[in-house]
């Protein structure tokens, strides 16, 4: 396997940035563009789970990001779990609720098989 040179090269953080493209779309829209609470804690959690990837990965040492993949990976059930308020005070339609979480979802099982990926790393490189 071809060892990843950028963050931006990780699956993990291109499906993150595509999350974050379709949760700030999201809140762009009617009422949640006007519920500035959670417009923008959903905002900054998505943006939390790119950045985490990335600041991680540039540390080049695999125990700090394991460390920020896992917070990444809570940014990431964060989002999830303001989706379901988006969804409960209708700001989101079921499809639009179900397209997010689907891809929420996807990040978060991908984030989890490069956090057990770094962690057989960790091991095998002491």
């Amino acid at each position: 396997m071809a060892k990843v040179e950028r963050f931006e090269d990780l699956i993990a953080w291109q499906k993150a940035r595509e999350l974050t493209q379709s949760i700030y779309q999201a809140t762009r829209e009617d009422a949640f563009a006007k519920d500035f609470g959670l417009r923008n804690q959903i905002q900054r959690a998505t943006v939390s789970i790119m950045s985490n990837i990335a600041e991680g990965f540039e540390r080049n040492r695999p125990n700090e990001f394991h460390q920020f993949l896992s917070i990444s990976k809570g940014s990431c059930g964060e989002v999830q779990s303001q989706l379901y308020v988006a969804f409960d005070v209708g700001y989101i339609t079921d499809p639009k609720f179900s397209k997010l979480m689907t891809q929420a979802k996807e990040v978060g099982r991908i984030l989890n098989g490069l956090r057990i990926a770094v962690e057989k790393q960790k091991t095998t490189n002491t």
